[in-house]
C-alpha cells in the first residue's frame, strides 16, 4: 500500500495549492513507497507567514516554556520509535537498528537543548558615562529556514528545529525530496505535543521549493546541510535579501595511521566509519594514510574486516548496511571507482553490487596504491570505499591530508602523545577524532572549515547560531 502525505502549515496538513507530488522509492526494494505533496509559490508564501505571525508570541514564552515544548516533542518521539524507525528504514534503506538509533538521538537532543533555557545568556558591560548601564541581549533572529540532506533526516530535523524554537525563533522545514515521510509524521508529533500553530511548518518539495524558501524576505536565517555546491546556491539566494546562513557542507575526512598505532583499533574504527550508514555520512572515514612501515598489515587487516561486513536488506537486523538512496548515487560511486583503477588502484575487495537482485547496493570496497591526485582520494565519495594512500612521515601526511577543499572531520591513530597533540594544531578540520571512529557529540560543536561550511551545530555554539545581539544603552 502507497502512503499519502500533504504539507504541514500552520498547525494543520493542507494539500498543495498546485498539486505537485513527490513519489518516495524505497532504495531496498524499488518500489513507491509513498508520495508526498509538493510545496511551490503559494505553499511556501503560505508557510513563512503563518510562521512570521506565531514568531512574537512564541519568542515572547520565557525560554524554560519553550524548552518545555522540546521535552514534549522528545517524549512524541520516544513513544513512536517504532513506527518512525521502519519508515526511515523504508525511505532512506538504513538498517533497522540504525534507524531506532536516529530516533532516540533525536528524542536525546531535544532534551539537552531543552537544557539550556535557564543557561543561554546575555551581558552587562561597563559604559564610560556615568550613571549608564549597557546592556548586551540575546534575541531571536525571527523566521528560520531548516533545509535538510537525506542521510540522518529525522536527527538533523530536529537539529535545525529545536534550538532554533529553544531560543524564540519559528522554523519552515523542507525536508529532501528522497525522505520527507519521517517529516510529515513529525508534523503530527507537534500537534500532539500541542505546540502553537506556526511554529513548526513542513513543506516537501524539490530544489524550486528550497530556492522560493531561501530567497523570501521573511526568512532571517537559513540552517542547510547538503552538498557544497547546493550550500553555494543557498548562499547566493540569501544574499539578495542578507539572510544569515548556517551552512554544514561536503567532507572528505582523512584517517592517518601512524606507525606505532594500534592497527587492530584503527582498523575496526575505521571500517565503522566507513561503513556507517553505507557510507552516506557526511564525516565517515573517506579516505586513509598509512605509514610505510605498517602499510602490508593494515591493507591486509582492513580487507578482511570490510570481507566480514554483511549488507542487504535494512530489515534484516543481521545486516551491518543496507543499500545507497538511490541508483544515481551508486552509478557515481562505480564510476569513480572504475577510474581510480584506469588511473593505477588496485582493487583489494568489493568493488560491484552484491547479489542483489533489486535495490541499490554497493560491496564494501578498498582499494590500495591510491595517490593523492586521483578523484576518489580528492572528491566526497559518500559510499562504503575507502582509498589507501602510503606515507613516509608525518610532514607529508599533514600536506597531503590538508591539501583539500574540504575541512570537516579528520582523525589519527598513533601512540604518540606528542604525534596526537601536533597534528591536533595543524590539522585544517573543523573536528579531529585520536584513536577513535568519527562521531561528534550533540554537547561539543560540529562545523566545517574551508569549503565544509559557515557555523556549525551542537553545544552552546550551536545554539547561538539562532541568535542575534541587540544593545541597549540605559542612562539613568
Amino acid at each position: 500500500m502507497v502512503l499519502n502525505y500533504q504539507l504541514f502549515i500552520d498547525g494543520d496538513f493542507r494539500p498543495a495549492t498546485q498539486g505537485g507530488v513527490i513519489e518516495v522509492m524505497n532504495p531496498a526494494t524499488e518500489d513507491v513507497y509513498a508520495t508526498v505533496a509538493s510545496a511551490l509559490d503559494e505553499d511556501v508564501q503560505e508557510a513563512v507567514t503563518a510562521a512570521k505571525r506565531a514568531q512574537p508570541a512564541w519568542a515572547k514564552l520565557p525560554a524554560i516554556e519553550r524548552g518545555r515544548a522540546l521535552n514534549a516533542l522528545a517524549r512524541e518521539l520516544r513513544q513512536h520509535t517504532e513506527e518512525l524507525a521502519r519508515i526511515l528504514t523504508y525511505e532512506q534503506g538504513k538498517v533497522l537498528s540504525l534507524a531506532r538509533g536516529e530516533v532516540a538521538a533525536a528524542a536525546d537532543y531535544l532534551d539537552f537543548t531543552a537544557e539550556w533555557a535557564r543557561r543561554y545568556e546575555g551581558e552587562i558591560l561597563q559604559s564610560d558615562r556615568p550613571n549608564e548601564n549597557i546592556f548586551m541581549f540575546t534575541m531571536p533572529v525571527g523566521v528560520v529556514a531548516g533545509i535538510l540532506p537525506w542521510n540522518y533526516p529525522l536527527f538533523l530535523l530536529v537539529r535545525k528545529l529545536a534550538p532554533a524554537l529553544l531560543t524564540g525563533n519559528t522554523i519552515v522545514i523542507k525536508p529532501s525530496e528522497e525522505t520527507p515521510v519521517n517529516a510529515c509524521e513529525f508534523g503530527r508529533l507537534v500537534q500532539q505535543a500541542g505546540l502553537p500553530a506556526g511554529v513548526v511548518n513542513i513543506l516537501p518539495g524539490g530544489r524550486e521549493t528550497g530556492d522560493l524558501l531561501c530567497r523570501h524576505l521573511d526568512i532571517r536565517l537559513i540552517s542547510f546541510t547538503g552538498s557544497v555546491a547546493a550550500g553555494k546556491q543557498i548562499m547566493a539566494a540569501a544574499a539578495t535579501h542578507m539572510a544569515r546562513v548556517s551552512l554544514e557542507l561536503g567532507g572528505k575526512a582523512p584517517c592517518i595511521v601512524m606507525e606505532d598505532a594500534d592497527i587492530e583499533l584503527a582498523v575496526n574504527s575505521i571500517r565503522d566509519s566507513r561503513i556507517h550508514n553505507a557510507g552516506q555520512v557526511c564525516n565517515c572515514a573517506e579516505r586513509v594514510y598509512v605509514q610505510r612501515g605498517r602499510l602490508a598489515e593494515f591493507s591486509t587487516r582492513l580487507v578482511e574486516a570490510m570481507r566480514q561486513v554483511r549488507f542487504g536488506d535494512p530489515f534484516d537486523e543481521t545486516m551491518d548496511y543496507g543499500p545507497l538512496i538511490n541508483d544515481t548515487r551508486r552509478q557515481a560511486i562505480t564510476h569513480v571507482v572504475r577510474e581510480a583503477i584506469n588511473d593505477g588502484a588496485e582493487l583489494l575487495t568489493g568493488g560491484g553490487y552484491g547479489p542483489h537482485k533489486r535495490g541499490f547496493y554497493f560491496e564494501p570496497t578498498v582499494l590500495g596504491n591510491c595517490t593523492q591526485n586521483m578523484r576518489l582520494v580528492r572528491e566526497e565519495t559518500f559510499g562504503p570505499v575507502l582509498p589507501i594512500i602510503a606515507f613516509d612521515e608525518l610532514d607529508e601526511a599533514l600536506a597531503m591530508v590538508n591539501d583539500s577543499e574540504y575541512g570537516l572531520t579528520s582523525s589519527i591513530y598513533t601512540r604518540s602523545l606528542h604525534t596526537a597533540m601536533r597534528a591536533s594544531n595543524e590539522l585544517q578540520y573543523g573536528e579531529t577524532y585520536v584513536n577513535r571512529a568519527h562521531s561528534e557529540a550533540i554537547q561539543a560543536f560540529h562545523s566545517g572549515w574551508k569549503q565544509s561550511g559557515i557555523g556549525g551545530a551542537d553545544g552552546k555554539y550551536g545554539l547561538l547560531e539562532y541568535t542575534q545581539k541587540r544593545v541597549v544603552y540605559m542612562q539613568n
